[in-house]
Order: structure tokens, then C-alpha cells, then sequence
């Protein structure tokens, strides 16, 4: 993959992406699926993605790793920052120097500084005006997203969106609550696992997550389903820790 040009792994993402959308698609795999190919697509550091709740409340539903999390859960207790004013907006917004241009959320930028994050690029889940959300990616230098890459970053955004929203005609307000809540509580039980799977094999959060998303796709679960059978304890962890194959 790595061997790949710049528009050879645009077009692998966007097929990545719209193979997802299955009938029964897991809202969680596709958002996952989505910030790790924008963050390696524009050479990000990390990368995390806020979804709103049914309360209308952005909450963390997915990461790239540990410290992009962290800086989300932090920026979402202060109630400001980039991803926030991007989400309220709708619009881009991009932080090429945290440090200096991040007077206006000092918590937002002393948790990303203390990460190791430099710059910043917000980019909103929108369809026709309406924003679910926000896609982060971090940078570790100081510096801007290029057009190119910021659009196709945003291109992505909006096929997720769209995917997300598929029901929408049918059901406006109840299928799209109920699609967001599943996102949330699957993340609950996703962090559950992971904690699970870390204390048991002495591994980091984020090897945790990577053992049990390739497990998932390995088996053609959803995360959903191998992570409440982790913590249900009915799925041996030493079975999803031990399955090194791929598709």
C-alpha cells in the first residue's frame, strides 16, 4: 500500500469507504474506516472523528489512536475548540500553528501540544446544510493541509455522510437518532473491550483496537458484535489476539 500513488489510494479509500455501506453496515467500522484512510491519505499523525448524539451533542466515536482521543475528550470538557467552532459552522477550519493561533481554546491547545499535535484541520460531516459531526486530523509539524488533500479529505467526509443518512428520506429523525446512538453505545462497549483486552495481554489501547478490528473483519463481525462478546466474556480474548490472518 505503500508503494501506491497519491491517486491509486484516493480511489482504494473511496472503494474502501462505499464497501462499508452494506445492507448491514456498522456505523463504527465505516467512521473508523474513514478517519484512518483521510489520516493516511494526507500523511496525518492522527486522526479522530466527533458524531453528534441524539441530544445534538458532539461525542467521540472514533480515533486513530490513544492521544487523538484524549485531545477530543478534552476539547469536548473545555466546550471549545477547532473541531467544535467546525462543527457549529459546518465550514473547515484549519490550525496550521497550534501554538501560536490557538489563543481563542488554550485547554484544546495545551492537551494537543502536550500530545505532540502542531497543526490541526477540521473537517465537518455535512449533507444539505446539516452537520453530524467532524473529522480531525492532527498534525506533528506545524503547517496546512494542500488544497488537494483537504478536498479529498472532505470528498470522503461527505460519502461517509451520505452513507450514514442513506434512510433519511424514509424516516428522517428516528432512523438518524437511531443510527448515531448505535455509534455511541457501540463505542462504549468498544473501549470495554479493549480495556478488557489490554489488561489481559499487557498490550496498549490502540494494539487492543487493532486486534479486535481485524478479528471483525477477519470473521465478518461487526465491531459491535465481537466486542460485546468480548466483554460478555463469551469470546475467548486469547482467540481475537491470536487471529493474525487478512483478507
Amino acid at each position: 500500500m505503500g508503494k501506491m500513488s497519491r491517486e491509486s489510494r484516493l480511489n482504494a479509500a473511496f472503494v474502501l469507504v462505499a464497501d462499508t455501506l452494506t445492507a448491514d453496515y456498522d456505523v463504527v467500522d465505516l467512521l473508523h474506516t474513514l478517519v484512518n484512510e483521510c489520516t493516511e491519505i494526507v500523511a496525518a499523525q492522527a486522526g479522530g472523528l466527533l458524531l453528534v448524539d441524539a441530544d445534538g451533542n458532539p461525542q467521540v466515536v472514533a480515533s486513530t489512536s490513544e492521544s487523538a482521543d484524549l485531545v477530543e475528550i478534552l476539547q469536548l470538557a473545555a466546550g471549545a475548540g477547532p473541531c467544535l467552532d467546525c462543527f457549529a459552522t459546518g465550514k473547515q477550519i484549519a490550525v496550521p500553528d497550534i501554538a501560536s493561533g490557538g489563543d481563542q481554546w488554550p485547554a484544546f491547545r495545551e492537551a494537543a501540544l502536550q500530545q505532540g499535535f502542531h497543526s490541526v484541520h477540521a473537517i465537518p460531516l455535512r449533507l444539505r446544510g446539516d452537520t453530524i459531526g467532524t473529522m480531525n486530523l492532527f498534525g506533528a509539524s506545524v503547517g496546512r493541509l494542500s488544497r488537494r488533500n483537504a478536498a479529498a479529505a472532505q470528498a470522503l467526509a461527505d460519502v461517509a455522510t451520505i452513507g450514514i443518512l442513506q434512510e433519511r428520506v424514509a424516516s428522517h429523525a428516528n432512523v438518524v437518532a437511531e443510527q448515531l446512538q448505535r455509534a455511541l453505545d457501540s463505542r462504549v462497549l468498544i473501549e470495554q473491550a479493549k480495556g478488557a483486552i489490554a489488561q489481559a495481554n499487557g498490550t496498549s489501547m490502540d494494539e487492543s483496537f487493532a486486534a479486535l478490528r481485524r478479528y471483525a473483519r477477519n470473521h465478518n463481525l461487526t465491531l459491535h458484535a465481537v466486542s460485546e462478546a468480548v466483554t460478555a466474556r463469551t469470546l475467548d480474548i486469547r482467540a481475537v489476539t491470536g487471529d493474525r490472518t487478512s483478507r
